[in-house]
């Protein structure tokens, strides 16, 4: 009588599951981690970023591939198939994708009709990128998609309304932040939660911030020897997004990520005194057909010239304050380089124990280098025995990691080999990972959801408060 009692529970707890699916959703695939089962959906391609998830085999991740772009000579659908097939074609370890494309001005329609796969793919033009995760998840797929997912504020409250409907339609939603898989951010983050060597984070203040962190890039460059072409709409902020919509996105998400990690960040109560500027950097007709192919300015772009030269608002600053720490952001879009130079990074994380610096410059050969400093007020041999302790323990997962006193009083050199960093192609594999296992547990943490929402809210804030400040000296 008992095994009857118990099959029957068994049989109700299957019915109700079944129920609950239903209800968030319907048709929502079960992810079990066997092999092909993850079909993937590249909509609109507009960025490399949307074919470096198949640069190499993924066994989760079915071979036959289904793309949906708008015109069959979209550049970006043209380049996507060039790189996938350069995939297939290479000699060491080929991948074997076969791709499935539909064009048509319908092509949005037709890919939540149709639904062959179960995993969208978003990198692109991102003006309708917001509307095209939301349809998306309405249609119940899952949604993989490059940064930025929201670059103003219309596009942020779609984003909060995405979410919401992912999670009651049982999908989940992400952004690519690749960024925490560079070694020297996981080293970093470690030392900043290690409270013997780092303390806790300075309050720090509006003038002086706590956190800052500033990204240098450049328009023109040159990638493996070959000029990097971007598409004339990478110059339209309306759709690519300003400078602080766009880079910010990573540097607000490894704020949250080292300085709070797996802690939920509320934007409604834990965000606040969001300040921002911003200003244009001035591409010459000549500038433009050599970083994009073409000879003229597109219609689109009219409004933005100045004479003959176009402002591309690509460049701002960002503070504002989490949980009573103050931050300071700074993007910076150049045309070019200066010879033999490239894009830079620097940050400061101030501790109560220990300061921490990322140095990214000519110095440098370019590559990143991290560096301690004791805090104000801590005894040089203190700090000297906090850092040899920390970096012991992180001997013991990362083993190549060793510490090197610099010229300067107090200061370390933290040296991570160049060796043992891989480049930032290959962190997509491990964002695309941890988003198959995310759907395999569904086990994707709240704070990923509610930090997410927050870095979007203070770039899309920023965005309108720089446009109000300009508008007010403009006045």
């Amino acid at each position: 009588m008992k095994s009857y009692w118990m099959a029957g529970i068994i049989g109700l707890m299957f019915l109700s599951c079944m129920q609950q699916n239903k209800e968030k959703g319907g048709n929502v695939p079960t992810f079990t981690g066997k092999a092909g089962e993850v079909k993937l959906i590249v909509l609109a391609p507009g960025h490399f970023h949307a074919n470096l998830l198949q640069k190499s085999t993924i066994a989760q991740v079915n071979d036959t591939v289904y793309v949906y772009a708008m015109s069959p000579d979209d550049a970006g659908l043209s380049q996507y198939l060039s790189a996938i097939e350069s995939f297939n074609s290479r000699t060491d370890n080929p991948t074997n994708w076969q791709t499935v494309v539909y064009t048509g001005n319908d092509f949005l329609n037709k890919m939540v009709t149709d639904k062959r796969g179960n995993v969208v793919v978003l990198a692109g033009n991102n003006k309708e990128k917001t509307e095209y995760i939301l349809s998306a998840v309405d249609a119940g797929l899952n949604v993989l998609s490059d940064k930025p997912m929201a670059i103003n504020r219309e596009d942020f409250l779609l984003l909060d309304e995405a979410y919401k409907n992912a999670q009651s339609k049982g999908v989940l939603l992400a952004d690519m932040m690749t960024e925490r898989y560079d070694m020297l951010n996981i080293i970093e983050k470690e030392l900043i939660n290690n409270p013997d060597f780092f303390g806790e984070l300075q309050p720090g203040t509006p003038e002086d911030p706590a956190v800052y962190m500033e990204s240098v890039h450049h328009f023109y460059k040159e990638v493996s020897g070959v000029p990097l072409i971007r598409p004339a709409w990478y110059y339209d902020v309306e759709q690519q997004g300003e400078g602080i919509a766009d880079v910010t996105t990573h540097l607000i998400d490894l704020l949250f990520w080292k300085c709070f990690p797996e802690q939920p960040i509320d934007y409604t109560r834990d965000v606040g005194n969001i300040s921002s500027t911003h200003w244009p950097t001035y591409i010459s007709q000549q500038q433009f057909t050599q970083s994009t192919g073409e000879s003229t300015f597109p219609d689109y772009l009219q409004k933005y010239l100045d004479h003959s030269t176009l402002k591309v608002y690509a460049n701002g600053t960002i503070h504002f304050d989490v949980r009573n720490h103050y931050v300071g952001l700074k993007v910076i879009w150049n045309y070019e380089a200066s010879e033999g130079g490239g894009d830079t990074f620097m940050s400061t994380l101030k501790g109560t124990k220990a300061v921490l610096k990322t140095i990214q410059d000519k110095e440098q050969n370019f590559v990143k280098q991290l560096v301690a400093q004791k805090a104000e007020g801590i005894d040089e041999k203190e700090f000297a025995h906090n850092i040899e302790k920390a970096i012991e323990k992180i001997q013991a997962t990362y083993p190549f990691v060793s510490v090197l006193p610099t010229s300067n009083s107090g200061e370390y050199h933290i040296n991570i080999p160049v060796e043992n960093r891989e480049d930032h192609e290959s962190h997509f594999k491990y964002v695309a990972d941890s988003f198959f296992n995310h759907l395999v547990n569904r086990d994707m943490p709240e704070w990923e959801i509610s930090n997410t929402l927050a870095k979007y809210y203070i770039t899309t804030q920023a965005v309108e408060v720089a446009i109000e400040v300009e508008n007010k000296v403009q006045m």
